[in-house]
């Protein structure tokens, strides 16, 4: 695990999140959880969501573990494969909480969401990635704006193509951000959801951006390269010049 925690240590020197980088893994067996892994229902006695979990690993540095058992989100229980899908209780709850102005917009968002097939995987693990218990899929980090344009910057420095998204502020940091990346093998910029910020606590300045852990290295190396010539966070102002004191005064010239 250690060239991943030192990859962890190089993004931290870098972006200098608030909340450590978590490093993401599905497991296809249950079995397959690190001795000494935290659970939800075991350890907190509660069932909860994956964006809790997610809170948990990145705010407190546990490593814990979700699996069916655990989990108190039906829509996290549907895109990670873990629940068949009951489109007319889905759709009934879109149009109850007003995500949707009709039943075929709310199809249509279902029908948006990433998921995982049945059977692909039966727990997801997350770790504080600087210093994790788990070889990663996905690389999750919860970000200020400015700390995710370093990351565009790091993830196109090699390539030089834009990272593009989906955005709905619904399922988000697990849809459109672990799983998207996932499956898509690509870098995901990702606006929190309602989810996110109701019961994993992201507050209004948070951004998330995920990428597939094979691709952290050419994020770190793109950081360091542009760091080299002075792009880096924070960002360093500009701070040159003479102030001034309304139009056109110098300050210099206030107390004369």
């Amino acid at each position: 695990m250690k060239e991943w925690q030192e990859l962890g240590n190089e993004l931290n020197s870098y972006l200098k999140p608030e909340t450590f980088p978590v490093a993401v893994k599905y497991l296809q067996a249950k079995s397959e959880i690190p001795d000494g892994t935290k659970t939800p229902l075991k350890t907190l006695r509660v069932k909860m969501a994956h964006c809790q979990a997610q809170a948990i690993a990145r705010k407190y540095g546990w490593t814990i573990a979700m699996t069916k058992d655990d989990l108190g989100c039906a829509i996290s229980g549907y895109t990670y494969g873990w629940e068949p899908a009951n489109i007319d209780g889905a759709v009934k709850f879109l149009l109850k909480m007003n995500y949707a102005s009709d039943s075929e917009a709310a199809s249509t968002i279902l029908e948006s969401f990433r998921s995982l097939k049945q059977g692909q995987c039966e727990a997801v693990v997350y770790s504080p990635l600087e210093r994790t218990q788990i070889e990663p899929d996905v690389i999750l980090m919860y970000l200020s704006p400015a700390q995710i344009m370093r990351c565009l910057h790091g993830s196109t420095y090699h390539t030089g193509k834009p990272i593009t998204c989906s955005f709905s502020g619904r399922a988000a940091s697990c849809t459109e951000g672990v799983i998207a990346a996932f499956l898509d093998q690509l870098p995901k910029v990702v606006v929190p959801g309602n989810g996110d910020r109701v019961w994993a606590t992201s507050p209004d300045h948070e951004m998330v951006y995920a990428l597939p852990a094979s691709h952290l290295k050419e994020l770190v190396e793109g950081l360091a390269r542009t760091h080299e010539r002075g792009v880096r966070y924070p960002i360093p102002a500009f701070l040159r010049y003479q102030p001034e004191v309304g139009l056109t005064l110098p300050l210099t010239d206030i107390f004369k």
